[in-house]
């Protein structure tokens, strides 16, 4: 067989033939592969992005959440220490409004004592009682209300009204039984006598 193909070489050259224009040459692969390999990253940074933003969303939305939990517990810690002071101040105003009566007391013993020399050493016993008295209620926290100056109804009671030259019409002339509050409330309002 000298110069003629056989039909069988002439098939197989035909085929190579088309391999080969079928077949990418190396640049178009690197150029294809390339942007393959593009896609596929510009998929996986649009894939990175969205997780992120997502947990980023997440992330804001847990430390809001953390934020509104702490002032929540921050609000339920002021009211109950408020709560536990105003038991504390209730409880201790009823306790101590028992001993206002024994105050009274020394108060009216102490305004009308005695003259006399040989009462000298009683009375002055009765006023360092006194003396005790208050310093423990002030302890504790009652203080007196004020009563001098206009009638407050708020804090005073107002026994009868009388005409006073020396005093303005509602201020206070003369007390006759002393109030007490401890903190904003009145644990008992003064007994005042107001001019008219």
């Amino acid at each position: 067989m000298t110069g003629k193909k056989t039909k069988e070489e002439k098939k197989q050259s035909n085929m190579d033939e088309k391999n080969v224009d079928q077949q990418p040459s190396k640049e178009e692969n690197k150029y294809e592969n390339q942007e393959n390999s593009n896609q596929t990253n510009l998929n996986l940074d649009f894939d990175v992005k969205e997780a992120y933003e997502k947990l980023v969303i997440e992330s804001k939305e847990y430390f809001e959440g953390w934020q509104r939990e702490r002032a929540d517990f921050l609000n339920y810690k002021k009211r109950i220490e408020r709560d536990q002071q105003a038991l504390k101040n209730y409880l201790t105003g009823e306790v101590l409004k028992k001993y206002f009566a024994i105050v009274d007391d020394m108060e009216l013993a102490i305004k009308n004592k005695p003259n006399e020399n040989n009462c000298k050493d009683w009375v002055d016993g009765i006023g360092l009682i006194y003396q005790k008295v208050i310093s423990i209620l002030e302890n504790e926290g009652v203080e007196r209300i004020s009563t001098t100056g206009e009638f407050d109804p708020n804090v005073h009671e107002a026994l009868t009204q009388i005409d006073s030259p020396a005093h303005e019409s509602g201020q206070i002339v003369d007390v006759m039984r002393q109030g007490y509050k401890i903190g904003d409330r009145i644990l008992r309002p003064s007994l005042v006598i107001v001019a008219r």
